[in-house]
């Protein structure tokens, strides 16, 4: 980064403060290529911009939602979602035989590409009379919006898209490509920080936690795994990452999940409670 010595650290401190999420060092040049255009936008250099941060509200906003992590793709590694329709999806599809309705989470949704892949999915192997609701949440204010839009670039279509969803679940909206409306009224969207409390969401049957834990301190990550197991249903399922796992988790957190191999898919389950197991919110 060639900003001035201390820039850095105070992007570093700003994103920490705001979202809990580390930038470690050996990062600066992605910090820099972000800021940049919206330090030009209002006529100043990187150095200025961050110094103005502090008591800038509508800036700091901008800022951090520009510094959140979004890299996401359609249908992103694949298995995980040959997991959901194998094996995940039939399976609640006995257990919720009665109420016949899922709820699915994309926690840490980015710009919606997870979301609206695992509402494709859904749309062609849901039964008839079966209903379901997916919540998509993040912390940048940015993405969601571009969430509850449903519109996408040329190039972003690009990535992982199979034509014939493209044909199927999406319709031309000037030089982008934009969801369907009977998918998009499947998704809603919630502002949230993963490291503060998770209210008022109620239970989901399938909770999509990937790749964004290791962008956590240990402490913080050890926290989101102990929060996340009341909003699990009873035979739900909670999906990390590929490089993220409950193993190194002290026994308090680790002992409240149970994994669970699903063909190359390691998925957490929630543990049966035991007499004097503590609270968990």
């Amino acid at each position: 980064m060639t900003a001035a010595p201390g820039t850095y650290e105070s992007v570093s401190a700003l994103v920490r403060r705001e979202t809990s999420m580390v930038y470690d060092a050996g990062k600066e040049y992605l910090v820099e290529a972000r800021l940049r255009p919206l330090a030009s936008a209002v006529g100043c250099t990187v150095d200025e911009y961050v110094a103005r941060l502090p008591v800038d509200p509508a800036e700091r906003r901008k800022a951090v939602d520009a510094l959140t992590i979004n890299e996401t793709s359609w249908f992103r590694d694949h298995a995980p979602y040959q997991a959901f329709t194998e094996s995940m999806l039939p399976a609640l599809l006995e257990e919720r035989a009665i109420t016949r309705r899922l709820r699915i989470w994309s926690a840490a949704c980015s710009s919606g590409q997870e979301a609206y892949s695992i509402a494709m999915l859904l749309d062609q192997h849901l039964p008839a009379g079966w209903s379901y609701e997916i919540v998509a949440s993040d912390v940048s204010t940015a993405m969601l919006e571009r969430v509850t839009a449903g519109r996408y670039s040329a190039v972003e279509v690009n990535r992982g898209l199979p034509a014939t969803h493209l044909v199927r679940y999406f319709e031309r909206a000037g030089n982008e490509w934009q969801v369907v409306p009977q998918l998009r009224e499947r998704v809603s969207t919630r502002h949230l920080n993963l490291a503060a409390p998770f209210l008022g969401l109620g239970t989901f049957d399938v909770v999509l936690l990937r790749n964004v834990l290791i962008y956590f301190d240990h402490a913080t990550k050890y926290d989101i795994l102990r929060r996340m197991r009341p909003t699990v249903g009873t035979n739900g399922y909670l999906l990390l990452g590929s490089s993220e796992t409950t193993l190194d988790a002290p026994p308090e957190v680790a002992d409240l999940w149970t994994r669970e191999a699903i063909g190359r898919v390691q998925v957490l389950r929630p543990a049966p409670p035991t007499n004097g197991t503590r609270s968990l919110t």
